[in-house]
């Protein structure tokens, strides 16, 4: 927006602290190329568009604000003369992205001196050469150096995540290790058991009534009912008699096998009928045979498929074959990280999702979301082991408004007050030296407000921790959206 023009006077301007040793050709200068502008009460700039004017204030007052979510956030408000802001990054170039950093407004009529900002890049390289070296130097320097911490911090949870995954992936994988050489085993028996069957003197409609059963007993050990201990017990001790009362000493060994695979005395006397008595014994012990494979084929894939929904779920996390920017459910992305995480939440924390299934897909970046809820899940882990190891985390999502909810809520000892102001800012930690950077909320807020344009806040006391995630559901402007991660803000705006 454009004020009402006003003369422009050297001596004014020269003024203001920031100008104050400036000589009279060069605020002769300032004046030629900029102008004094007075603004009625309203907006001037408005966060996000190109920066194309620095600006001081000469008289007024002038509210600074940054978006979060869908608010606009109060940051500054001041009438102090001579405090500036605008395009204070002009001086940089091409090389970073030329917008205002904050939103502008007046609550009175308030008068600005107005440069363009080619001319505050021209005049600050003209005249302070070493100033603005110094200034790059700073820029770029913290730049990489926040790179480099929010790569570490990543590859310290990466650290952390590939050793629970480990463990998570080698107990399927020794189960089907161990089945697969159980079933080998267990075939081979059946094989020898077979052979002793066709070496007698049965019929053929005997060994085809037998090969019947067979397949009869694969089918029903599919739909074998899950059984308390007790129930089991019982039904263990009634097939025992029956296979004594057969004369098959070792029906306590085969029992347990029958029972698991849901056959009972009904089931055996169909057996005992069909096949008579002299063929009973090997009929049975092939039949239990025939179990285990089957048994043991069903632990095989049980193994195997969770060590697929693991391998699915490493890829859902690190989102390593999607695009960075896509349309993302965040159940699924909570599912994956808490699967990631089950090796660090461990047996003594119960984690209960309430998950409201009906709110839909928002546009995200989902491998940082991911960073986001692995942070929050770590801290409220470890606020639980230091409350004596054991409590609940849940996990929550929830329609809040125009914004999606996702809340993480753990019993542990609570964030402290006095402390309460500062757990966002860098390189603060309460973990033990050598356990924590002080930089997972840091980036955290950075993910969620920086780059989301989503809020995170916190709620409080002993035993009742909330952190709360709010995104939008609905992408911002197709210009004010972000598809690379912004650039660390490593400028203060002084008004």
């Amino acid at each position: 927006m454009s004020g009402q023009p006003m003369p422009c006077s050297p001596q004014e301007i020269g003024s203001m602290f920031l100008f104050e040793k400036l000589t009279p050709k060069q605020l002769g200068r300032l004046c030629c190329e900029g102008r004094v502008e007075k603004f009625e009460p309203g907006p001037v700039y408005t966060e996000g568009e190109p920066a194309t004017c620095f600006y001081m204030m000469l008289g007024g007052t002038v509210v600074l604000s940054r978006r979060v979510g869908g608010d606009d956030v109060e940051v500054t408000r001041t009438s102090q003369r001579g405090v500036y802001a605008g395009a204070m990054q002009a001086y940089l170039g091409d090389r970073v992205r030329q917008v205002y950093n904050n939103s502008m407004r007046v609550t009175e009529p308030t008068r600005f001196f107005v440069l363009p900002a080619d001319t505050f890049a021209s005049v600050m390289s003209e005249w302070f050469p070493m100033a603005v070296h110094l200034l790059e130097g700073l820029f770029f320097g913290q730049k990489s150096a926040q790179l480099a911490i929010n790569q570490r911090e990543r590859l310290l949870a990466l650290g952390s995540l590939s050793a629970g995954l480990t463990h998570e992936l080698n107990n399927p994988a020794a189960a089907a290790v161990r089945a697969t050489a159980t079933l080998r085993e267990r075939v081979a028996k059946m094989r020898r058991k077979l052979a002793v069957i066709a070496e007698g003197p049965f019929s053929r409609e005997t060994l085809a009534t037998l090969i019947e059963i067979q397949e009869r007993t694969a089918e029903r050990v599919a739909k074998a009912p899950v059984l308390s201990p007790l129930e089991a017990s019982d039904r263990e001790d009634v097939l025992t008699d029956w296979l004594e009362d057969q004369g098959i000493g070792y029906g306590w060994q085969l029992a347990p096998t029958f029972v698991q695979a849901g056959l009972d005395v009904d089931w055996l006397e169909q057996v005992a009928a069909a096949v008579g008595e002299e063929i009973l014994p090997n009929a049975v012990g092939w039949l239990n045979y025939t179990i285990e494979t089957e048994l043991l084929m069903n632990e095989i894939e049980d193994s195997t498929t969770r060590i697929s929904h693991l391998v699915d779920a490493a890829k859902q996390y690190s989102q390593l074959d999607r695009a960075p920017y896509q349309v993302a459910d965040v159940h699924e992305l909570l599912d994956s990280t808490l699967l990631m995480l089950s090796a660090k939440i461990g047996q003594r924390i119960e984690v209960v999702r309430e998950y409201d299934r009906t709110l839909p897909k928002i546009p995200a970046y989902p491998a940082e979301l991911n960073q986001v809820w692995t942070n929050l899940i770590d801290n409220a882990v470890a606020a639980m082991n230091g409350a004596g190891g054991e409590g609940t985390l849940t996990v929550r999502t929830a329609r809040d408004n125009d914004r999606l909810l996702v809340e993480f809520q753990d019993t542990g000892h609570g964030v402290p007050p006095e402390i309460r102001d500062r757990i966002f800012d860098p390189f603060f930690t309460t973990k033990p030296v050598g356990e924590g950077t002080g930089l997972g909320l840091d980036i955290s807020w950075r993910i969620v407000v920086d780059k989301h344009h989503g809020s995170l806040r916190v709620e409080s006391v002993p035993g009742d921790t909330r952190f709360q995630v709010l995104l939008p559901l609905k992408a911002a402007d197709p210009d004010d959206t972000p598809l690379t991660p912004p650039e660390p803000d490593t400028t203060e705006e002084q008004a």
